[in-house]
């Protein structure tokens, strides 16, 4: 069986979803909430994992650049939006 790139990406946004679940989740099986190194953690993961979802599955590899910088630079600003408003505040 030969893998292919979609199977590659799966398997790494798996293994982001499952290291996502066990930051959020050891803090929570304690009681705490996320210190900020794991806050920014899973915020990172989450970074990739939107960054290879649009580029890949959304198919904007190959799109016009307008639409990349559009769709990702959303993502950016959203995610560092949550950076500011859940580590700093």
């Amino acid at each position: 069986m030969r893998f292919t790139r979609a199977d590659l990406i799966f398997a790494l946004l798996a293994l982001a979803t499952l290291a996502s679940w066990w930051l959020g989740e050891g803090a929570a099986a304690k009681g705490q909430h996320l210190g900020k190194a794991a806050t920014l953690a899973v915020l990172a993961l989450a970074a990739c994992k939107g960054a290879l979802i649009a580029l890949d599955y959304m198919e904007l590899r190959r799109a016009p650049a307008l639409w990349r910088r559009a769709v990702l630079g959303w993502l950016a600003v959203v995610l560092a939006l949550m950076a500011v408003f859940g580590v700093v505040l």
